[in-house]
């Protein structure tokens, strides 16, 4: 019974819209049900009822042990869309922002993976981790490209690859890498990628798909070369070795030997 329980948990969670659309149900409902306990006239104003389904919807996606990164989502969502109605702003303006969010968290849905930017201050950690000879390098979800430029610049003599599949991200990418003979940005899908001909992988993704990012690196990376993951640790493997970022986040980043 627990196994299947357990089972029916993570196909409900490889779902992250579905799961939020239900969380926020059970939210909701656990909010009308408070309202009917403890008012008989439930409050006029739309905000405390709206604040009251978010601090209930948090609690139900706590309980139910959501992402960390989904809870302030849950707990503002509905009081946000209750100001957003205040505002009275033209048709276009919400247009707009929704197309410039899709197409900056493109297929985040079904990737699990939100847009995280690498600081400054991993950006130096990981070039002192690079080869002293060189090499080639590849970014899985590279964003904004700040971080190859960075590298690019700094090592000349070795040759950065990043892929993303955000149109708008993967563009900014492009468009500011573009004069850097040694960075090629690529947008499409990384899990398609092989991974062979790379000495050192980085990405920063988040904990869905690190136990199939690291079979995928078993399967395709050389012996010697390197995996770098930010801030996520692959489950039930430890890593050659870890180092701290001296930031604010307490950034961590994870070296791993795929191929020992």
């Amino acid at each position: 019974m627990l196994i299947k329980k357990d089972k029916s948990i993570r196909k409900f969670g490889d779902h992250p819209l579905l799961s939020a659309l239900v969380i926020q149900l059970l939210g909701t409902l656990a909010a009308g049900s408070l309202l009917m306990i403890l008012f008989r006239t439930p409050p006029s104003d739309p905000l405390s009822i709206a604040a009251l389904q978010g601090a209930c919807t948090l609690l139900v996606a706590w309980l139910l042990k959501s992402p960390g990164w989904w809870l302030p989502i849950h707990l503002t969502f509905l009081p946000l869309m209750v100001l957003a109605t205040r505002l009275a702003l033209p048709p276009w303006v919400w247009l707009a922002g929704f197309t410039l969010l899709l197409l900056v968290f493109w297929r985040t849905n079904s990737s699990r993976v939100p847009l995280y930017l690498t600081n400054p201050s991993s950006s130096n950690a990981i070039l002192h981790l690079l080869p002293t000879t060189p090499c080639r390098i590849i970014d899985l979800g590279c964003g904004d490209g700040a971080l190859l430029r960075h590298l690019a610049r700094a090592r000349p003599d070795c040759f950065f690859v990043g892929i993303e599949h955000a149109p708008l991200t993967w563009f900014w990418a492009w468009f500011f890498s573009r004069r850097l003979d040694n960075v090629s940005i690529r947008r499409g899908d990384f899990w398609t990628h092989s991974l062979t001909n790379y000495t050192l992988v980085y990405a920063f993704l988040s904990p869905a798909p690190m136990s199939r990012l690291w079979a995928k690196a078993q399967a395709e990376m050389s012996p010697g070369a390197c995996l770098i993951s930010n801030s996520f640790a692959i489950p039930e493997t430890a890593p050659h070795f870890s180092t701290d970022v001296p930031d604010r986040r307490h950034t961590r980043l994870h070296v791993y030997l795929p191929a020992g």
